[in-house]
């Protein structure tokens, strides 16, 4: 086995079997908890063992075995990789300062961003600065989409190797200074990373999973940065920073300097069985001005009806996905080449997703699904573009919500925050549904 590909990393291994020289053998279970992931959801073996049912998809682990790791020996060259050329804002480069003063000290630091602040282009200074001094730097998310997404954003950006890590991501692992992958792939690292990046950190499956929150935890050096990017913070993180033991930057204004679209809410009939009329008028406006737009769908089952909806009254090409979707990647890529027009979709698709012009229908907005977190990350789809930073958020309900109002409260909140940063008026509140 070669040496570098165990360096920081956690490697399953027989106990009857030999472990290659120089490696650090580390038991798979300590107490009946694995320590891989630090759960103790297990299931029997023949010979009275047992292996842990929490992280089996990440390949099984079990009494048979042990862990391997090496320590990280930070093997790099201290250069610049950044390639990047860009201008960040005065707000930004405040926010990017903040950052590098947080890595230098090895506290904890969240960045509360608006959708569109440009939270990857603040990155780029902070991973170079951590780059040119040998340290070993990860961004993970929770969701694939978002890996990829970044993925080609940030090969553009830099000039050094980059290990990308998902899933069934058919890449070999290769050691490299800088690596892109999801919350799950911190399962597989040890004390790996002087700086690990978080982005989208309240967003599911990586929130309120004690698995994935050990794991990260893990693949940091004790002496390490962790950065926390939301839009959307938690109660968790909120509180953290009140007790001063966050350090926190704000940056309420989108990089274009717009605002972020406030959510226009109008009651409809029964959805379910009748296509409303508010949806059709929106969609054809929306095809006649030839705009890519995004309709969100409570349920899985709701999303071949609102297609058929639209197969019948328009010509134009679009699909349905959902998170189990195999196609899904695909499918967000057909999207952005114009090969489709519009996705029909779960909530799988409030995040990672950035697209010029693009609208949103959110249908049964007042559906439990929607957490006004979602609303929020939906929201934050539409307007993206310095070219055009408007455009419409419409919520169809039957009934108003508290969920939905606090979503467009806090959207106001922001823009107000926003107007502050500008310099310009205020509003007293978020504004009267329809």
């Amino acid at each position: 086995m070669n040496a570098e590909k165990l360096y920081g990393r956690l490697v399953t291994w027989p106990k009857a079997v030999e472990p290659p020289i120089l490696c650090h053998t580390l038991p798979a279970f300590k107490q009946g908890i694995c320590q891989r992931c630090g759960q103790k959801e297990r299931a029997k073996l023949a010979n009275n063992g047992f292996y842990c049912l929490k992280c089996l998809n990440m390949g099984r682990i079990s009494t048979n075995d042990c862990l391997l790791t090496i320590p990280e020996p930070n093997l790099f060259q201290a250069e610049s990789h950044l390639r990047w050329n860009g201008q960040l804002t005065k707000q930004q480069e405040q926010v990017s300062q903040d950052l590098m003063a947080s890595y230098d000290r090895r506290e904890n630091r969240l960045v509360w961003a608006v959708t569109g602040a440009g939270k990857t282009e603040m990155l780029f200074p902070l991973i170079d600065y951590a780059l040119r001094g040998k340290g070993r730097v990860a961004i993970l998310t929770p969701r694939v989409d978002v890996v990829l997404e970044l993925a080609p954003r940030l090969e553009a950006a830099f000039d050094c190797p980059i290990q990308v890590l998902y899933g069934q991501h058919g890449s070999q692992y290769q050691y490299s200074q800088l690596v892109l992958a999801t919350t799950h792939q911190a399962l597989r690292f040890y004390r790996a990373f002087d700086l690990l990046i978080i982005d989208e950190v309240d967003a599911f499956p990586f929130r309120g999973d004690a698995a994935l929150s050990y794991a990260v935890l893990r693949a940091q050096k004790i002496q390490s940065s962790v950065v926390y990017l939301t839009a959307t913070p938690t109660a968790d993180l909120k509180r953290l920073v009140k007790q001063k033991k966050l350090a926190q930057s704000y940056l309420p204004q989108r990089f274009h300097q717009g605002l972020l679209p406030q959510i226009q809410v109008q009651r409809v009939g029964n959805w379910r069985k009748h296509p409303p009329k508010k949806l059709l008028t929106a969609v054809q406006l929306w095809v006649n001005q030839q705009n890519p737009f995004l309709i969100f769908v409570p349920r899985v089952k709701d999303l071949v009806r609102v297609f058929d909806y639209l197969q019948r009254f328009q010509t134009i090409k679009g699909t349905t996905v959902h998170s189990t979707d195999p196609d899904r990647a695909e499918k967000v890529r057909d999207l952005r080449s114009g090969a489709y027009r519009y996705l029909v979709t779960t909530t799988i698709l409030e995040r990672g997703v950035t697209l010029p012009a693009l609208e949103v229908v959110v249908l049964g907005a007042d559906d439990s699904v929607f957490s006004t977190a979602a609303l929020v990350q939906i929201a934050g789809r539409v307007g993206r573009s310095k070219n055009r930073p408007d455009g419409l958020v419409l919520a169809l309900i039957q009934e108003p919500t508290l969920k939905l109002r606090a979503a467009r409260q806090q959207i106001a909140d922001l823009n107000n925050r926003a107007k502050q940063v500008a310099g310009v008026p205020t509003d007293s509140q978020e504004g009267d549904e329809n």
